[in-house]
């Protein structure tokens, strides 16, 4: 479904992606992990097509996006649903019109076809006469939920999730990793998920790999990541400080 090849991305003189290759499973949850700062984020938007590499290939169903052009871009991302790290919600706009926004960008459907697609969205993530409500009268759980339903509004194949459970408390981070394992389930999608949050990769990962110094250094399922005798990819896992890690801090700093 994704692959990526040999990518490579720097901003002004600091190097992000060295050379990185990856390949992402059809309809399974790829949790991506690694410190904070280390290009998690980037390569998400490099699978969406919202970074360009600076060399290699971004391949999605055999197409290398980083060689379309922006029309072409956009019918392929007609495919990708994402939920931002902080839900993204047009804060101008009810929940309704909301989940309603890329239906009424990217389809011809009627008023009536797109309220009753945004109610079974709701329903969907497990919400229920919000639609009417601003996204500041919902909590942050709530929110989240919101920006999942509007990510899977035009039922993509792909969907990407950047941190999905930061910010919130274990009970409803636990909440959206049942919602997002829910998901792959119901839709049947290809979801990629980056996070830092080791409780929850090895909650809903079907595979994991481990970014660091701008290379997966580590891919696999999740009993085989937890047995791996890499000490970057222990330390991080373990969440102790001491290891190659910590030391790469130091010389940052």
């Amino acid at each position: 479904m994704i692959k990526l090849v040999d990518i490579d991305k720097s901003f002004k003189n600091q190097k992000v992606l060295d050379k990185l290759n990856l390949e992402i499973s059809s309809g399974e949850i790829t949790v991506i992990i690694g410190q904070s700062g280390g290009g998690k984020s980037v390569l998400l938007k490099h699978i969406i097509g919202l970074i360009r590499p600076d060399k290699g290939e971004v391949l999605i169903e055999g197409v290398d996006i980083a060689c379309l052009n922006d029309r072409k871009l956009n019918e392929i991302r007609k495919n990708f649903g994402m939920l931002f790290q902080g839900a993204a919600l047009f804060d101008s706009m009810t929940v309704g019109e909301n989940v309603a926004f890329p239906l009424n960008e990217h389809t011809r459907l009627t008023r009536s076809q797109i309220d009753e697609i945004v109610q079974q969205k709701l329903l969907q993530v497990g919400l229920r006469d919000v639609a009417h409500k601003m996204p500041s009268e919902l909590s942050g759980g709530m929110r989240k939920r919101v920006g999942l339903a509007r990510a899977i509004a035009l039922n993509p194949k792909i969907i990407l999730f950047d941190e999905p459970t930061t910010g919130l408390d274990p009970i409803m981070a636990d909440a959206i990793d049942r919602l997002i394992v829910d998901t792959q389930k119901h839709t049947g999608a290809t979801c990629v998920v980056i996070s830092h949050d080791i409780e929850s990769t090895f909650k809903i990962a079907h595979t994991v790999a481990m970014l660091y110094h701008g290379k997966i250094i580590e891919i696999g399922k999740p009993d085989t990541v937890k047995s791996s005798q890499n000490p970057a990819l222990q330390q991080f896992i373990q969440g102790k400080a001491e290891g190659p890690i910590m030391d790469h801090y130091v010389l940052d700093m």
